[in-house]
């Protein structure tokens, strides 16, 4: 795990690196606290002011059985380019100056207060590294559902794994192999990577006042930005078990209940190669509850706890389970 990390830097890594004072390592660690996905989730430089360009081959040259006297027509690989996007997220936080400074330490009132906004950028990012749409908000960076999503038509629909649930109540399990050849998180060219923060300091906020035109109030301002997106460089390292309705899950895998470790085993075959990048498995609670039940009530297949950087950690055939409230139940059918 450390040679991965040193291999495949997460947000915390590029943070450090970049920031030698401290103040966003220490905004870093409050994101990874609220979105575990963060302690996986690999991130590079794009090559693009707005986003990143992949170059990815898409077909082999085809080798010629030779005969004696007989000649070879040369053949190349063919390679396709693919642009992913980052998008913008800010947000600002506002304190009335008269109370922040009432309890006599102003900082730690404040950064208080900015706990609330981080942990709603850190969810928010969560919510669209998943379900993300440029299609139908173009503001956003498009996420990991809409890029897997047709089960019959892509070739990707390999990596698709159906569930046996139906209607517009299901869940989706995620495996996916976070590495710089794999998948990986984007910023842009020249910015820096992860949660941006300014003091602002003191502001006089105008139209203070409710009901009035004419309203002022001093305030201390703070202002969050973060740049990011998503490049999936190899589809081959992300398997999307969909199609799981959670209504139906039981302990003992009775009646329509999905298998959750059978699929999860099937997830993991697909993968190329499992030693390649950093993978890890991402389910909601709900899901993750009937894991550890199913597991309980089934031989021979073990769920581990261990400890890694002080945190407990859950692993599936030594594959990491992390918890992701931002992975709903209210996915449509994907068939």
């Amino acid at each position: 795990m450390a040679t991965l990390s040193v291999v495949n830097p997460t947000l915390a890594d590029v943070a450090k690196a970049t920031d030698p004072d401290g103040k966003i390592a220490n905004i870093v660690e409050i994101l990874n606290e609220t979105n575990e996905i963060l302690d996986d989730m690999v991130w590079k430089e794009g090559n693009l002011p707005t986003g990143h360009r992949t170059t990815i081959r898409s077909g082999l040259p085809t080798p010629t059985w030779r005969k004696l006297y007989g000649g070879v027509q040369p053949n190349k690989a063919t390679n396709v380019q693919v642009t992913d996007t980052t998008g913008m997220l800010e947000a600002y936080a506002e304190i009335d100056k008269a109370l922040a400074d009432l309890n006599g330490n102003t900082s730690a009132f404040r950064m208080s207060e900015d706990r609330a906004h981080i942990e709603g950028m850190s969810q928010e990012f969560s919510d669209t590294l998943f379900y993300g749409n440029e299609g139908t908000t173009p503001e956003e960076f498009t996420g990991f559902a809409p890029r897997f999503n047709d089960n019959s038509g892509p070739a990707n629909a390999d990596n698709i794994i159906l569930g046996g649930g139906s209607g517009s109540d299901n869940n989706s399990i995620w495996l996916i192999s976070w590495g710089e050849d794999t998948v990986h998180g984007i910023y842009p060219k020249g910015s820096k990577a992860g949660l941006q923060f300014a003091d602002k300091g003191q502001v006089t906020i105008e139209d203070a006042s409710e009901g009035s035109n004419s309203g002022r109030m001093e305030a201390y301002r703070s202002h969050y930005r973060w740049d990011c997106g998503l490049s999936v460089r190899d589809w081959r390292y992300v398997v999307r078990i969909c199609n799981i309705d959670q209504s139906a899950l039981t302990a003992d895998k009775s009646g329509s209940s999905a298998d959750i470790t059978d699929l999860m085993a099937q997830a993991l075959e697909l993968l190329p190669n499992a030693s390649k990048g950093r993978p890890a498995f991402y389910m909601n609670r709900g899901v993750r509850s009937v894991l550890r039940r199913q597991i309980a009530n089934t031989t021979n297949v073990q769920l581990n706890m261990d400890q890694v950087g002080g945190k407990s950690v859950m692993s599936f055939d030594g594959i990491p389970v992390r918890r992701c409230d931002s992975l709903t139940a209210t996915e449509a059918t994907i068939s």
